[in-house]
């Protein structure tokens, strides 16, 4: 029903906790007829994450590898109740696009905070982009209303296949709730890997099939389609002063 054009939730070796290179992810990215790939990874304060130094660098990394277009994202952590991000705005603006997330190895504030409340103000940062894995029970939000204020603010909201099947055990049921909510308000989603190794990267089918159990319509899935994908990546960096 569905065909993902792209894959922007991957890690690289350069997050200290995935195994493989840039040129390798490309490689299987091109074995399996994806039209670009966005690695987005963590920020300085995930243990073994990169410095700030490597976001200065930027201008280094590739827009293409052979015929596979290459993104220079970042998934940024929330690090407390304040909604404090673990890379300040000169980085964030330099990156193509931002994914923001909530993990137990960098999240400092109360374990029963409210997760809400945190999460929208992030969301009021304009380099901020994608909503990651907001299916993890270990961060309960309220999910009709983190949907409308990503609607709101223009914020797209992914479906992680690694919450299936690797870790975040629980998402498949609130994901689906998620979804469901998105069909119902009219937002936009993103599939995704969360790939850590490259033969993961295009390896979505639960998230497929979980959004095909409900009908979930293509046209609100930004990586179904070139088109849509490009404006909505045209947005990203407009947001920044650039274009592709």
């Amino acid at each position: 029903m569905y065909q993902i054009i792209g894959d922007l939730h991957i890690h690289s070796i350069v997050s200290g906790h995935a195994f493989s290179t840039v040129r390798e992810i490309a490689l299987v990215a091109q074995q399996k007829n994806l039209q670009f790939i966005g690695l987005a990874e963590h920020g300085p304060s995930m243990p073994g994450g990169p410095s700030p130094i490597y976001f200065e660098a930027r201008g280094h990394f590739p827009k293409k590898i052979d015929n596979i277009e290459v993104f220079f994202g970042a998934e940024i952590d929330i690090l407390d109740e304040n909604s404090t991000l673990d890379l300040d705005s000169h980085s964030l603006k330099k990156i193509d696009y931002g994914i923001i997330s909530f993990h137990p190895q960098v999240y400092r504030g109360e374990i029963r905070s409210d997760y809400t409340s945190i999460l929208i103000k992030a969301l009021e940062n304009p380099y901020i982009n994608i909503i990651a894995h907001l299916g993890n029970p270990r961060y309960p939000v309220d999910y009709p209303l983190i949907v409308k204020k990503a609607i709101d603010y223009n914020k797209v909201i992914e479906i992680n296949n690694s919450s299936f099947h690797i870790s975040r055990k629980g998402s498949l049921e609130n994901c689906k709730m998620i979804a469901q909510e998105i069909k119902k308000q009219g937002g936009y989603i993103i599939v995704t890997s969360d790939a850590h190794y490259c033969d993961e990267v295009g390896d979505y089918q639960l998230s497929l099939d979980l959004l095909e159990s409900i009908n979930f319509p293509k046209e609100y899935i930004i990586n179904a389609s070139p088109n849509m994908f490009q404006s909505f990546m045209n947005s990203f960096l407009k947001i920044r002063g650039r274009e592709r």
